[in-house]
């Protein structure tokens, strides 16, 4: 008998934990109780889907007379739960205690740590002391013995362990990271994200929500979700690798003046955005392309990426064949799309970068996994036009609707700055070299600054001059992509409604 006033149905993998419960005096006096001479209880607790996919962690007790079947309730749910493979058992946890509000031991002990303890989860934490140290860390661990590593932290702890646990995987298989052209081993190696910084993209981007609850309980559930990498290299040498935002100009712009006003908080970027629109400074170079023909979808259709994915699991079917079919050698020789111009800003996402500020991103269409990312363009243009297509960020219109705006679903692409096209060709004249080109257009700061410098996931890079492949579906996290809104939503809320999950 259920003394939930709510009808439930839960499916096994959404179950969090089973466990005994001791029926205290207090309780046995209550009604129907009192009748019973000793009642015995278990307690099952599981996944309660709130409203903007955010999940909580809810439970319901079991009572019955008979100790040998209240006995056999339990087993056999435990056997249940045994079954579900995919979950995780042993963690590698590191805690970035300085990053964003400085909160993430905090959130870390107070809401996550008795979430994987009721589920019967070990963990070893790691307390990072400085930059990279869970990077280093990573090469040194004994990796085979965790079934996933957690970051506590925003997008520049994830990036972190990223890079430790990819550099880690292509290490141990032997594979040059500075080759631009070596295929990558793919990671097996899960990674939860747990949502304690400044800014929670990928987690946004991947879950729906930046809530550390939620997230604990989809790496609970053993949720998984691919997720596409590009690799970004410059002279044969390897820089970074990137899943969200890859940004010239612009982004880059603002995200080399807020490193200068750190000590202004997440306000920096307010202030940065707005000095750096000000400033409308536009960028010459080349960029060269090669068009992802393996995917279904175009960065201006309206299939948004959600759970179980069609085009995702469709577009890593074909890239398969493909490869199976000509080798890595075609690929080299396949069109490349050559475009000279002045941009005022170049990106390249890997996802939709969704945040709530922009709830459906730069590219509300790109996809996590499908091995391509969406080139964004943005052509010299007046203040207002550019203004103009900023807002577009914030609602609902095609923000790809401008005659200066140009978007492209690509596999890889290369960018050259003018500067740098110069210099290779031995122009002499210091003078340009130092100061860029004069520039009519900018009368009160008289010249064009020449080169950028990239956003990568939030972190610079001073490399104009770049070489950028993706990777698809090198890297697993812990999360299921953005489910379908239930058109029920509102009726979660109401205790006594019957909610299929």
């Amino acid at each position: 008998s259920c003394v939930h006033t709510e009808n439930c149905f839960v499916p096994t993998s959404e179950i969090i934990a089973v466990e005994e419960t001791e029926v205290n005096k207090k309780q046995r006096n209550i009604g129907k109780w009192q009748k019973m001479a000793k009642p015995h209880a278990f307690t099952v607790y599981y996944v309660k889907k709130a409203r903007n996919h955010r999940w909580r962690c809810s439970d319901v007790t079991f009572w019955c007379v008979d100790e040998h079947l209240c006995n056999q309730w339990i087993q056999a749910l435990k056997e249940l739960l045994e079954m579900q493979k995919s979950r995780p058992k042993q963690l590698l946890v590191y805690i970035n205690p300085y990053g964003g509000k400085r909160q993430g031991k905090r959130i870390y002990e107070q809401k996550v740590a008795p979430l994987f303890s009721l589920a019967s989860i070990s963990t070893d934490v790691v307390i990072t002391e400085h930059a990279n140290h869970a990077k280093d860390n990573l090469f040194e661990v004994n990796i085979n013995k965790y079934d996933g590593v957690v970051c506590v932290g925003g997008d520049g702890m994830f990036s972190e362990v990223m890079h430790g646990l990819i550099g880690r995987m292509q290490k141990d298989s032997g594979i040059d990271q500075n080759n631009p052209k070596a295929p990558l081993v793919q990671c097996n190696i899960r990674i939860g994200i747990i949502p304690a910084g400044s800014t929670d993209c990928i987690c946004y981007s991947t879950i729906g929500v930046s809530d550390p609850v939620t997230s604990a309980l989809h790496i609970i559930v053993g949720d998984c979700q691919p997720l596409d990498v590009s690799s970004i290299h410059h002279n044969n040498t390897f820089l970074k690798y990137s899943v969200s935002l890859l940004g010239y100009g612009f982004y880059g712009d603002i995200l080399k003046d807020s490193e200068k006003k750190r000590w202004m908080g997440p306000m920096r970027y307010d202030y940065s955005g707005f000095k750096t629109f000000l400033s409308h400074h536009y960028y010459e170079g080349t960029i060269s392309f090669q068009p992802a023909k393996h995917t279904l979808g175009s960065p201006r259709d309206k299939d948004s990426c959600r759970t179980g994915c069609y085009i995702c699991k469709k577009s890593e079917q074909q890239l398969a064949e493909q490869h199976k079919e000509c080798g890595l050698k075609h690929e080299e020789e396949e069109e490349w799309k050559v475009i000279k111009g002045k941009f005022l800003a170049i990106n390249a996402v890997n996802m939709s970068c969704a945040c709530p500020r922009s709830p459906k991103g730069l590219s509300p269409a790109a996809h996590l996994a499908d091995g391509s990312a969406d080139l964004i363009l943005v052509r010299k243009c007046s203040r207002f036009d550019f203004l103009r297509y900023l807002v577009r960020h914030t609602n609902q219109d095609d923000q790809f609707d401008f005659s200066f705006v140009d978007v492209y679903r690509v596999k890889s692409f290369q960018f050259t700055s003018k500067l740098s096209e110069d210099n290779e060709s031995n122009v002499t004249d210091t003078g340009k070299k130092r100061f860029g080109q004069f520039c009519r257009d900018h009368p009160a700061c008289c010249c064009n600054t020449a080169n950028s410098t990239w956003n990568c996931d939030g972190e610079t890079l001073d490399s104009s001059t770049i070489e950028v492949r993706v990777h698809c579906q090198l890297m697993k996290l812990f999360a299921r992509g953005i489910e379908e809104n239930c058109k029920d939503e509102a009726a979660y809320s109401q205790s006594s409604v019957e909610q299929l999950l």
